[in-house]
């Protein structure tokens, strides 16, 4: 472990670990990947080779873990692991996995299994940087606001390109099987680092207390134009056997469908995480649906 290192690959976001095999870490060396996560919001490990076994038992080191996905299938004997096919949809789209409960994933673990020779990447945003960047007025609107996150939009749309529409139609209907809505504060307290970050993304569709969706969508589309900021993304260009790991509490990202019709294979494995609180201590809430606790234990913050 003496080549073990921390090199930050981006300036205001993302480190990749050298160094390591994630099968075989220390206690001490794992605390420092940890921090290191906290640190960098984003962690990538070229070259790690893993099965699925190796990738659960990895994810399982940061706490309990979640089921792969509230309603679209895991992968054959394995519940906690999501494969994320491009056969069956492509989610382009700026998100924050699963806000739409009300215990979202701590964090998510992406591991490359086939990946095409070119496009196909993963862009991660900062979202505490993001909001670093709002000027003051916006930052005191922002951190009084709440969004109802829901899984029932056009998330994932049938028809795109290296996608068969049947397909495609059958899988939104799989993650439309049950319904969610949950009130998040659209500024979030990051349970571990007390940061402030823009908790918003795909699945956050209207303002609590506007009735006017339109008003509502205009204001998350001016805050998300902050988190999309290129000097707070990074772009992991994927190779077979790569594994990543980001904090969900206080990034999005992104998968654009940039490959034509080749085929894209990950598997995601999800750690469970807490009940988002607001700057002024409030709780996220249910406004629809249950506390879908099939998939994902309640966690306290860390």
């Amino acid at each position: 472990m003496s080549d073990f290192d921390v090199r930050r690959i981006g300036g205001r976001i993302g480190a990749e670990v050298t160094g390591v095999d994630v099968r075989d870490l220390s206690d001490t060396i794992f605390g420092e990947i940890h921090a290191a996560l906290l640190e960098h919001k984003v962690l990538g490990f070229r070259g790690q080779d893993l099965t699925d076994d190796d990738q659960v038992a990895f994810a399982a080191r940061f706490g309990a873990l979640t089921g792969a996905h509230p309603t679209v299938p895991a992968v054959t004997g394995r519940p906690e692991v999501l494969p994320v096919d491009s056969e069956l949809a492509r989610a382009n789209h700026w998100h924050t996995d699963v806000t739409f409960v009300r215990t979202p994933p701590k964090i998510s673990t992406l591991r490359g299994l086939v990946v095409p020779p070119y496009g196909g990447d993963t862009l991660i945003a900062n979202t505490a940087a993001a909001y670093r960047d709002l000027p003051d007025e916006l930052r005191e609107l922002a951190d009084r606001l709440w969004a109802v996150h829901t899984n029932d939009h056009d998330y994932v749309k049938p028809g795109r390109s290296g996608v068969d529409p049947a397909k495609a139609a059958e899988q939104r209907k799989v993650f439309l099987s049950r319904t969610w809505k949950t009130a998040h504060p659209v500024v979030r307290l990051h349970p571990e680092s007390d940061e402030r970050n823009l908790f918003i993304g795909g699945f956050a569709q209207s303002i609590v207390g506007l009735t006017s969706q339109r008003e509502g969508r205009a204001i998350l589309d001016m805050l998300q134009s902050y988190v999309t900021r290129p000097e707070n993304i990074l772009r992991w260009v994927w190779s077979p056997g790569d594994l990543i790991v980001f904090d969900n509490r206080i990034t999005q990202h992104y998968a654009p469908d940039d490959y034509g019709d080749l085929p894209r294979l990950l598997h995601r494995v999800t750690v469970a995480g807490d009940v988002p609180v607001g700057v002024d201590g409030r709780r996220s809430y249910i406004v629809e649906g249950d506390d879908a606790s099939h998939y994902t234990p309640a966690t306290t913050a860390a």
